[in-house]
């Protein structure tokens, strides 16, 4: 098959143990963008993803962000799904009314705001390199409610037991409606159900590149990447991956944190 694009997730996949790129995946992404194009693809912001794309001199390429919810060529976006302002008044709602105190944080295209200055705000920030804004939840909504917008993504962070909760109460109210998966056992990420990362891959190919998703390569690592791994022309899984991952994978790489995308490019492009 004559591959035609790249994407890559971000957190688990491309970055190494410092979370950063590493020299050699940097300099293998270069060599690949000179061939085709290599689009970011993430759970992240776009703010967060931009310094990533500047390192590998793919700035000018689009950014996939909010596992699909933003996608922006040339920095304006061209598909938009937001989260309803119900659901988030909902969730609020429920965190506030139950004294959880899980740290929401809310998210609309480069706005992401936080209840307070804390432990998962600090540890998101050092992750993303992206400072927040900090106004309480309530003030946010009622913010993006006169604004007539909605968040791309509400991420909740927290003890386990409680991310529990939040969790069972989006599985009894939100399941037709929500995405939402645990990252790890203290974070849930939040998205409208109507997007994913593949439904946001095969919109860009048909409204901007004019690609065939047979001839797209894709590389992932967590639950929010299965529909994309196994839906692409070759989906790639990182070694560290979740075995449902790795189960609709076509190959499986490297470790995510040893270079294991870079390692698969060289290998497909014979660089």
């Amino acid at each position: 098959m004559n591959y035609k694009i790249v994407f890559s997730d971000i957190d688990g996949t491309l970055l190494n143990k410092e979370r950063e790129l590493s020299p050699f995946t940097i300099k293998i992404i270069k060599e690949v963008k000179e061939k085709l194009p290599v689009v970011l693809i993430s759970a992240r912001m776009p703010d967060a993803m931009h310094h990533l794309q500047e390192e590998l001199d793919i700035r000018d390429s689009p950014i996939i962000a909010y596992n699909g919810g933003l996608v922006l060529v040339n920095d304006q976006p061209i598909s938009s799904v937001e989260i309803p302002m119900d659901a988030l008044k909902a969730i609020h709602q429920f965190n506030t009314e139950n004294n959880l105190d899980v740290h929401l944080s809310l998210y609309h295209h480069d706005e992401w705001y936080v209840p307070q200055t804390d432990f998962w705000a600090e540890r998101e920030e050092n992750n993303t390199k992206v400072a927040p804004q900090i106004k309480p939840n309530a003030e946010v909504i009622e913010k993006w409610t006169s604004e007539n917008k909605g968040p791309h993504k509400i991420m909740a962070m927290g003890d386990e037991a409680k991310i529990d909760k939040i969790s069972e109460f989006l599985s009894k109210n939100y399941s037709d409606d929500l995405h939402f998966y645990r990252s790890n056992n203290n974070y849930l990420e939040i998205a409208n159900k109507e997007i994913s990362k593949f439904s946001a891959i095969q919109y860009l190919l048909d409204n901007h590149y004019k690609i065939s998703t047979e001839e797209t390569i894709a590389f992932g690592d967590n639950y929010n990447d299965i529909e994309m791994v196994g839906g692409v022309g070759m989906g790639v899984a990182v070694s560290n991956a979740r075995q449902e991952v790795k189960d609709v994978a076509a190959k499986i790489t490297g470790h995510g944190k040893e270079d294991g995308v870079a390692q698969m490019l060289q290998e497909i492009f014979s660089l």
